[in-house]
């Protein structure tokens, strides 16, 4: 299932935040496609590093690095689905803070995980899973305009918010899937559940207004 946008309600603005959001991490796979491992290595969440108080700024620079193309992409796609009715829900400035402070949530749940770890952690999903969790709260009923691909089935299906997200949370709680299938380039599925449960339970002290036809 691809979230594509969001059919109940439009964002009384252009959401500027997550534009710049997705801009940056597009640049950010530009300089890895163009210096290679090295720059991964050295910007990537090591949890072994974390723990030791070595190279901290990394939870930060993590949140815009990538493993692959479909990796960029498959986050991209659910940041611009969900994230521009939770900027206008939150305001830009509110919105960028949620959306860091989900991150780090994320990386650190992970990091918690495996604190010996020196495997490389890195993606956008842990704060993107922040803003599904936002949404999950704030527009359940929601109509998500969706891609289901079943092997050669494809079609395009209206989902209710809660339904989606709530699939996509039971997945991750099984271990059997992510955003973006990334696992073996050290993304895990508890960044994801740390992301959602931080987002569902701070989206309210974070949200100023609500749209025009909120459900």
């Amino acid at each position: 299932m691809i979230p594509l946008q969001d059919e109940s309600r439009r964002p009384s603005r252009f959401p500027i935040v997550t534009a710049f959001i997705i801009v940056v991490n597009v640049l950010a796979f530009v300089l890895e496609i163009m210096n290679g491992d090295r720059i991964v290595v050295r910007w990537s969440v090591v949890p072994a590093d974390i723990v030791a108080g070595r190279h901290l700024v990394t939870i930060l620079t993590a949140m815009f690095m990538h493993a692959s193309w479909s990796h960029i992409l498959g986050n991209m796609v659910f940041l611009w689905a969900f994230g521009p009715e939770i900027e206008d829900a939150m305001t830009s400035r509110r919105y960028l803070v949620f959306y860091l402070a989900g991150g780090l949530v994320a990386m650190l749940a992970q990091v918690a995980a495996d604190p010996g770890s020196m495997v490389p952690n890195l993606g956008a999903s842990g704060a993107i899973a922040a803003v599904m969790g936002a949404f999950l709260i704030t527009y359940p009923r929601d109509q998500i305009r969706t891609l289901l691909i079943f092997g050669l089935f494809v079609r395009v299906a209206f989902i209710p918010a809660a339904v989606l997200i709530g699939f996509w949370f039971l997945i991750q709680l099984l271990n059997l899937g992510v955003v973006a299938d990334v696992q073996s380039s050290g993304v895990a599925y508890l960044a994801h559940i740390g992301g959602i449960v931080f987002g569902a339970a701070t989206a309210r002290f974070f949200e100023v207004r609500r749209p025009v036809g909120e459900q």
